[in-house]
């Protein structure tokens, strides 16, 4: 009798601890399946990401209504916005649209697609950039500098902002584009494609409305 009662509680413990351990530590019934882990992480980054774009938002909000504010004062003059900006706006229109030509062709799993977009987009991108300089060397030829008056402050502020921001759109692309030349990307793993997308279309939205600002004189 004392026999068959150790060997039943021996039975008992191996089942009991073993199978408690592999159930927290292993893939027992608790534990969470791998594929929910990813996309965690991906709505932990796009939330991430949503928060700083509501940020820099409301810095050019902040801006925004100090501009306003300084247009009431006698000493406003307006600026003579130059032409090319026009052009600039085109520019980063068709670099928010190869972006998003990108992540549609990642979702269909066209990778070379993707390639070819972001690398469009990138170099948009940097001629946005380089029109954006010559902008400023014209207004400079014309005796426009950032502290000639206030509202040719507030032009430098806001264009040169807006400027360093998409500069750090266009180190995103760079950070990703190797791998996207090394096929790294995938319809299940596109988050850092995402990610570049939506900010890259944010800043195109607030280039839209930095200049709607800046042609309201």
């Amino acid at each position: 009798m004392p026999t068959k009662l150790l060997e039943k509680g021996t039975a008992s413990g191996a089942r009991g601890p073993g199978a408690g351990g592999r159930n927290r530590f292993g893939r027992g019934e608790g534990a969470v399946p791998s594929g929910q882990a990813p996309a965690a992480r991906a709505h932990t980054a796009v939330m991430g990401l949503a928060f700083a774009l509501a940020a820099i938002a409301m810095l050019f909000v902040a801006f925004t209504m100090t501009y306003l504010g300084h247009r009431q004062e006698g000493d406003w003059k307006p600026v003579p916005l130059p032409g090319i900006l026009w052009l600039d706006t085109a520019i980063l229109l068709a670099s928010s649209a190869a972006v998003e030509w990108a992540r549609r062709r990642l979702g269909s799993g066209d990778a070379r697609g993707l390639r070819w977009g972001l690398t469009a987009a990138g170099t948009l991108g940097v001629a946005f950039l380089a029109g954006q300089l010559l902008a400023w060397r014209q207004l400079a030829d014309q005796g426009v500098y950032l502290a000639s008056h206030p509202h040719s402050s507030f032009f430098y502020l806001l264009t040169g902002t807006h400027g360093v921001h998409l500069l750090g759109g266009l180190i995103a692309v760079g950070a990703i584009l190797p791998g996207a030349w090394r096929g790294a990307y995938s319809p299940a793993r596109s988050t850092p494609v995402t990610l570049v997308a939506i900010y890259w279309h944010f800043l195109t939205g607030l280039w839209l409305y930095v200049f709607a600002i800046l042609l309201w004189q």
